[in-house]
């Protein structure tokens, strides 16, 4: 499995020393179907091209923007490209995406596991982040589903959960106020085999929290993971790793 580290362009030489290549978080699609470019280093070769899509305007030509990403890749010498597209699948992103799949030719397309129908050669990424069911079955029906074209997105879990949950939505933690918590409730915590995560409970204001999280031990557990099941590629957001780094990319 291929493991990469997204960054952008004032992170990479600090992820740079862990020898994982990198997708490049520096590109978004402008007005005109253009491709805008974050301040790359001139020097900036290899790893992937990652391109997003947040507050982008409708893609009117496709073809145009697919050029400009294939002109990129061959000038900084990408390997593949990685679509960080955060809306919802959008006639005009699914009419570009499908073009990108038929011309990207041996440079590798990932893309999020909503916008993979219909296209024949791009890599779905598959959320590990899971709050419920069975991370490792959740994996082998993806796996079934699609054969061994498969890529993990490793978002770091760090989620509380006010019981009973009946929505299966939790709170968002950041690495501080998790940190704090434990510090606070000093909890028992113990390891869940089913979601490949840790857990701890605790009471507060007559309320039961659960609270579920990664640390680089369950990330490498679900490399494994996925490792077994044929999966190709992994992606880290390199802010949500990196102060966990020397224990995580480490042979796994």
């Amino acid at each position: 499995m291929q493991v990469y580290l997204a960054v952008t362009p004032g992170q990479a030489q600090a992820a740079a020393k862990y020898r994982r290549p990198l997708a490049h978080v520096a590109y978004r699609i402008g007005e005109g179907s253009v491709l805008l470019r974050q301040n790359l280093l001139l020097q900036t070769q290899g790893g992937l091209l990652s391109v997003s899509d947040r507050k982008a305007p409708v893609i009117d030509d496709p073809e145009a923007l697919c050029a400009a990403v294939l002109r990129e890749c061959g000038r900084r010498n990408y390997q593949g490209i990685l679509l960080d597209f955060e809306e919802p699948p959008r006639p005009d992103r699914q009419t570009f995406i499908r073009r990108l799949d038929e011309v990207a030719g041996r440079r590798a397309l990932y893309l999020p596991e909503r916008y993979a129908e219909g296209t024949k050669n791009a890599v779905p990424l598959i959320c590990a982040a899971v709050s419920g069911g069975n991370f490792t079955e959740r994996l082998r029906e993806a796996a079934g589903q699609r054969g061994g074209r498969l890529a993990l997105d490793m978002e770091r879990l760090r989620m509380d959960f006010r019981l009973p949950a009946p929505t299966g939505q939790g709170e968002p933690l950041s690495a501080a106020t998790l940190s704090r918590l434990m510090e606070q409730e000093a909890p028992a915590v113990f390891f869940s085999q089913d979601l490949c995560a840790r857990y701890f409970t605790y009471t507060r204001d007559g309320e039961c929290h659960f609270v579920l999280f990664d640390d680089a031990e369950t990330l490498r557990q679900k490399l494994r993971t996925g490792t077994a099941l044929g999966f190709s590629a992994a992606f880290f957001m390199w802010p949500e790793v990196q102060d966990i780094a020397d224990g995580l990319f480490q042979p796994f």
